[in-house]
């Protein structure tokens, strides 16, 4: 039995390119989709500990 093929969103990929993003539907249709995930850019990254204490040094409140 094969397995289904994944369904891609494009339903969410057109909300967040024409809605989100408010590009115009000729925009948006020639774009590719990984350009419209980049405009979000990259999630953000949690802070370590670490990197915290080094702020904390170098930037020490009053």
């Amino acid at each position: 039995m094969k397995k289904p093929k994944p369904i891609f969103p494009w339903a969410r990929l057109m909300q967040l390119g024409l809605g989100t993003l408010k590009l115009s539907p000729s925009e948006f249709w020639r774009s590719t989709p990984r350009e419209i995930v980049a405009a979000f850019g990259a999630p953000p990254q949690p802070m370590l500990r670490q990197k915290l204490d080094e702020l904390m040094e170098r930037f020490p409140d009053e």
